[in-house]
């Protein structure tokens, strides 16, 4: 299967009960389950016990590191079926302790005010360098766990608006703005791609709060773990075509870095909002990490 059929098998979760689903995580490249994954199967579980309404926002904490080589379990408690708004808690569940815990609220369509904060002025996809163009200039340069990331086939491209913030070591603003699309065509169900869109939504948040500081998540003096997840879905759109994903870190300390990111179409409408703190603390280097 291609990278993209990968991801839609795994996002379709085995009914167990009827609030209980099972999910799986790829085996290949991974020592534990990568956190957009649980975000986005959890996501999944929660939206199929609700009919007729679309997520808007989730807020997720990551308690425990998953195990790619065992089953995810999904506990779905159905909090609440209002009138306008549906509730959701959902815990990953593995070897009978939970590693994630989310709510999740699903709305009803309504009209209602409307403004949004500009897209930045960045170059568009089609002018920047592709996945390929940046493994010909960088790949060689790259320690080997990063250059092995970045070697692996994945089902969502990303293009960089500045790749020195992935590939250099200097201190730079404290953000960071990437393009991103899955690599194939999706289904028109839009909870297919909410659920792509969350899992892509966790790749590089706290990326933004370390080229503040000249570091990359992937140094072998960092230890990185996001913490929490927190993520608003605004309007439609279709995670199979391009979206900027304008990111900012306004903070870092004791140990732990906030980002941010506001998710844009090309033609500059605001689709959704994350924010993430994450756990970026100094450690003496491990020569087992690269």
């Amino acid at each position: 299967m291609t990278p993209v059929e990968t991801l839609l098998s795994i996002l379709d979760l085995e009914r167990l009960e009827q609030n209980l689903f099972r999910g799986h995580a790829p085996l290949a490249g991974w020592k534990r389950v990568y956190g957009g994954l649980v975000i986005a199967q959890a996501l999944v579980a929660a939206g199929r016990t609700v009919e007729g309404r679309r997520p808007h926002s989730l807020h997720g904490y990551f308690l425990l590191g998953g195990d790619p080589s065992i089953p995810i379990i999904y506990e779905v408690d159905r909090i609440r079926d209002g009138r306008s708004f549906t509730t959701r808690r959902v815990v990953a569940i593995q070897k009978g302790e939970a590693i994630f815990a989310m709510s999740a609220s699903f709305h009803a369509e309504e009209p209602g005010l409307h403004h949004q904060t500009s897209m930045p002025k960045v170059p568009l996809p089609e002018d920047l360098p592709s996945e390929t163009d940046l493994k010909k200039l960088y790949l060689e340069t790259l320690p080997p766990a990063r250059a092995a990331y970045w070697k692996r086939e994945r089902p969502i491209e990303v293009r960089p608006v500045d790749p020195s913030g992935f590939f250099d070591r200097r201190q730079q603003a404290s953000e960071h703005h990437l393009w991103f699309r899955a690599t194939g065509t999706l289904p028109d169900d839009p909870a297919v791609h909410a659920a792509v869109l969350a899992y892509a939504s966790d790749m590089s948040l706290l990326d933004s709060a370390m080229v503040a500081h000249g570091k990359s998540v992937s140094d072998p003096d960092i230890m990185p773990a996001s913490l929490d997840h927190a993520l608003w879905f605004h309007e439609d759109f279709r995670a199979d075509e391009w979206l900027l994903y304008a990111q900012e870190s306004p903070w870092t300390g004791h140990a732990r870095g906030l980002g941010r990111g506001l998710i844009y179409t090309r033609d500059g409408r605001l689709v959704a909002s994350a924010a993430q703190e994450g756990l970026v603390r100094r450690i003496a280097p491990s020569p087992s990490r690269f």
